[in-house]
């Protein structure tokens, strides 16, 4: 027997099934359970990205997916280890982001007998994922790879998840099925329904006040340059959703922000005053719609394009549903428009100005604020820079803020809102992306979350640029008690935090105390300019708010904006 057939085992089946799709790196962390897997990656060339905790390398397989467009890939052993990854696969479901998850698995022969690190994670992960597998046959890991590379990245993409037994990647010389996809049932959406686009354009041409609402599915089907179109083409005021920003660059003259609990002013009045409401790959979630679907747009006719038909009319009543691909409907959209007289809009643009010249995004930038750190970082990084962020008011600040120039350069977790993403996403980001600056914006309270990930940071010199906004309380939680608990403050002072400067040189990464507004843009000029990883320590006032906000159970013109 030769030795390229003697050197055939499921481990080595399973890493050249993962060549095929693409995959460069792995996030990973390793266990007993999946020794042959990481013996025989030592002959491969994939990239193996150790983090410091599971949590950590799903977030980073996350990050990576996110400013890549391809599908993510992270790798942890049994136990414990699978479920430590439970979070960042809840977090990936609900954004829909492409992830294969790897997880060990105790040999075949103990399932089910409660050995040593045994867990059912397919059990655990079937509500939270697009499909999950247990592979019991070696010769049945080139055709699982496939289907679960595909499932993660067609149609509403998410993570998929393969368990594999330890024996399974050590058996030898294995002869493998056919490749062959065995997907029932798995229906992909494409191009949406002709004579559906028609009278969408009818409606279009037949409105006054219409307005186009861009989400997270702009971003997933690469449609950023012919909504841009689209929205140019028919003169529409555009609002985002957190999922959707820089589905149209920061700046341009129709877009009117975020709308939502801590959108624009604009936007929230625009999309409650308007006619028509054309929904592009979103799911009008309770952070817009306030939870008060009822109560949300309801002067419009409502269209909803998206790739899944479950979302449409599930939230909001929909008058028009397009089931399909967010660039193909808006492509053929565009080709249908050309037969259409467009409406005249000066009227509508006209009380659109109004609220935008009365209701600015206001914020202080005479004393060191986290807007004037945000603008500031702006200004000097750009809107090319990639920007990942942790959850909390930064995560607002940052959405309201910062000059976004395109889709992909952000990764923020929208639907989960999970403390301790950023950092590990970062990581992913710049490994994606390895000649584009990262930036990580985070909290203090965020940070701690995840601060072990400084370590992957070090030892694969990534040079990410850590602007912490450090106000020794958890900020969002402290607003809430402010504003709706009478200030009766109840654990959210972060008292003990530690000096991150000292963290970050410990782990070998400068750092840059920031305590006052005249240091500000030197920092920043010297994180943007450094050639390595840096963090700047911003002291800020936990008296700082995120307005505007709409209070839970008010619709969405019924803001706080001081």
């Amino acid at each position: 027997m030769s030795e390229e057939k003697k050197g055939l085992s499921g481990a080595k089946l399973l890493l050249n099934a993962l060549q095929e799709e693409g995959v460069d790196i792995i996030f990973g962390y390793p266990g007993g359970v999946l020794l042959p897997l990481y013996d025989a990656m030592l002959d491969t060339p994939i990239r193996h990205v150790l983090g410091r905790h599971e949590q950590g390398v799903v977030f980073a397989a996350d990050g990576y997916a996110r400013v890549s467009g391809k599908v993510g890939v992270c790798l942890a052993t049994s136990g414990p280890g699978a479920t430590n990854l439970v979070t960042g696969i809840t977090n990936a479901y609900s954004d829909s982001i492409p992830l294969v998850v790897l997880t060990g698995q105790v040999p075949t022969s103990s399932l089910g007998s409660d050995s040593f690190q045994e867990v059912d994670i397919i059990g655990i992960t079937m509500p939270i994922t697009k499909h999950s597998y247990i592979v019991k046959d070696p010769r049945d890991l080139p055709r699982v790879v496939k289907e679960a590379f595909f499932l993660a990245r067609t149609g509403r993409p998410g993570p998929v998840v393969i368990d594999l037994p330890k024996d399974v990647l050590a058996q030898e010389n294995v002869e493998p099925f056919p490749s062959d996809m065995k997907l029932k049932g798995y229906k992909v959406f494409g191009r949406g329904n002709n004579s559906k686009i028609e009278e969408v354009a009818q409606a279009l041409s037949e409105a006054r006040k219409p307005v186009l609402y861009a989400g997270g599915g702009v971003v997933t089907a690469n449609a950023e340059g012919v909504l841009r179109q689209f929205a140019e083409r028919a003169n529409l005021p555009v609002v985002t959703t957190l999922m959707g920003i820089g589905s149209l660059p920061y700046g341009h003259p129709n877009l009117l922000g975020m709308v939502g609990m801590h959108g624009t002013v604009t936007a929230n009045y625009t999309v409650d005053d308007c006619d028509l409401l054309i929904a592009v790959g979103v799911r009008f979630d309770d952070r817009v719609t306030s939870g008060l679907g009822h109560r949300f747009a309801t002067k419009a006719r409502v269209i909803h394009m998206d790739i899944d038909p479950v979302e449409i009319s599930k939230v909001v009543k929909t008058h028009m549903r397009i089931v399909g691909d967010a660039r193909k409907i808006l492509e053929e959209l565009l080709e249908v428009l050309q037969g259409h007289s467009l409406p005249e809009l000066s009227e509508w643009w006209g009380q659109i100005r109004n609220w935008q010249k009365d209701n600015p995004l206001g914020c202080d930038l005479d004393s060191l604020t986290p807007q004037l750190v945000i603008k500031t970082l702006g200004e000097l990084a750009g809107g090319e820079a990639v920007i990942a962020t942790d959850v909390g008011q930064h995560q607002m600040w940052v959405a309201q803020f910062y000059p976004i120039a395109r889709m992909r350069n952000y990764a923020t977790s929208c639907g989960l809102g999970v403390m301790g993403y950023g950092l590990p996403a970062a990581v992913g980001a710049q490994l994606a992306r390895p000649q584009d600056n990262v930036f990580l914006i985070t909290g203090d309270g965020s940070l701690q979350m995840s601060i072990q990930e400084l370590g992957t940071v070090a030892q694969n010199k990534l040079p990410i640029k850590i602007i912490l906004l450090n106000n020794g309380v958890l900020g969002m939680v402290r607003q809430m008690q402010k504003m709706f608990y009478d200030g009766r403050y109840n654990h959210i002072q972060l008292e003990g935090n530690p000096d991150f400067v000292k963290v970050a040189e410990a782990y070998g990464i400068r750092g840059i105390h920031v305590d006052s507004v005249d240091q500000v843009r030197g920092a920043i000029e010297e994180a943007v300019n450094s050639s390595g990883p840096i963090l700047l320590d911003f002291k800020i006032s936990p008296e700082e708010n995120v307005l505007p906000l709409v209070p839970p159970g008010k619709v969405i013109t019924e803001m706080i904006v001081r």
